[in-house]
């Protein structure tokens, strides 16, 4: 089984202030010593919110400023949804840096492309022709999967994971396409599914319920109903989370965050385009962005699947010089086994009520 039993991690004074003054990532014993009251007082607040929600809470935080991190589960291994989504766009940009690419560069829309989900380009006809520019903001801003898995294609999927793995030598799982994540699920189900084409993934979508999905899939692939393995979809999706595909410990997925934060993922530029976007991300409103001050950015992605939920991002702080280290809090939190949408939701809503309670959350 590829998830551990969770454990409640509860961070260390001693080991964090010993590793404090080794690495230099805190300037003195008194920044040390509030880092240490805030990890303390922010592992209660998430405690409560984990023994309110009906799943699984995992949080990982670090302040960028002082390099003090803390974790709530964050070392197991989480389904990341559609978070892998930024590991993607770094790897856009950096054949942008490169000179391969634009954002004016035109991908043309493939037949193969089409996976269910939300954003605009399921909307266009096959072989039209869509600049990078709009597959990057449909993917962040909408969490496009169609949009995700052209670029995808563009950049190659080998590439994507050689940048994560460069990034973050340890911690993630493979990526996948999107269209992959769907043939693996129904792969639970029957082997030919392998074989299932965008317009397919579609109309299982369009079914008003698994019952529907189920039946609609063993005429896709022309056996009989029976024939599908003796289990429900739901559990076809607990089954294909239980494998290493498209997850990663949320400290691993802080770590791809703090290298775009520090500058060693991409150039300046770079960095600054994609943060921009991710700030625009129209997903999530109910999420941790809902229990920070308004009067603060939020450069996040979301990712949502049945019975999984993430949020994972960087806070805008308040800084005087633009060039001087990082003041932005990172914050990755995922629910998993929650009863609905909405009530994983109100978990993370509750990470950003607990990060703004504990005062790390500069005004």
């Amino acid at each position: 089984m590829f998830f551990r039993s969770p454990l409640r991690l509860q961070a260390n004074p001693a080991r964090l202030f010993l590793a404090a003054l080794l690495f230099g990532t805190v300037s003195s014993s008194a920044v040390a010593q509030d880092a240490f009251e805030w990890s303390e007082t922010f592992l209660a607040h998430i405690a409560r919110v984990d023994d309110q929600t009906p799943g699984r809470l995992g949080v990982y935080v670090k302040d960028m400023e002082t390099g003090i991190s803390t974790s709530y589960h964050g070392e197991e291994p989480w389904y990341l949804a559609s978070t892998v989504k930024v590991p993607v766009a770094i790897t856009v940009m950096r054949r942008i840096e490169e000179g391969a690419l634009s954002l004016d560069t035109g991908v043309p829309l493939l037949a193969s492309d089409y996976v269910d989900g939300a954003g605009a380009t399921n909307g266009f006809a096959p072989n039209t022709v869509h600049s990078v520019r709009f597959l990057m903001e449909q993917m962040l801003i909408h969490s496009d999967n169609t949009a995700s898995d052209m670029l995808i294609r563009l950049v190659g999927l080998e590439r994507v994971n050689t940048v994560t793995r460069e990034l973050v030598p340890q911690g993630f799982g493979p990526i996948t396409t999107l269209a992959d994540v769907r043939r693996r699920v129904y792969g639970e189900l029957h082997p030919a599914a392998e074989g299932l084409s965008g317009g397919d993934f579609l109309a299982l979508k369009r079914q008003p319920n698994d019952a529907g999905r189920l039946a609609l899939l063993a005429r896709l692939l022309g056996v009989e109903r029976r024939a599908l393995a003796p289990i429900s979809l739901g559990e076809a999706y607990e089954r294909y989370y239980a494998t290493p595909y498209n997850s990663a410990t949320l400290k691993a997925y802080g770590d791809l965050l703090s290298a775009l934060d520090a500058g060693t993922a991409l150039n300046p530029d770079s960095t600054r385009y994609l943060l921009g976007v991710m700030r625009r991300a129209e997903t999530g409103a109910r999420r941790i962005k809902a229990g920070l001050p308004p009067t603060v950015g939020f450069a996040h992605k979301t990712g949502t699947q049945r019975a999984r939920i993430c949020d994972a991002g960087l806070v805008d702080q308040p800084t005087v010089d633009p060039e001087e280290i990082s003041r932005r809090l990172l914050i990755v939190a995922c629910v998993r086994e929650a009863a609905s949408t909405a009530k994983a939701e109100r978990a993370l809503r509750g990470t950003g009520e607990a990060v703004t309670a504990t005062g790390l959350v500069r005004r």
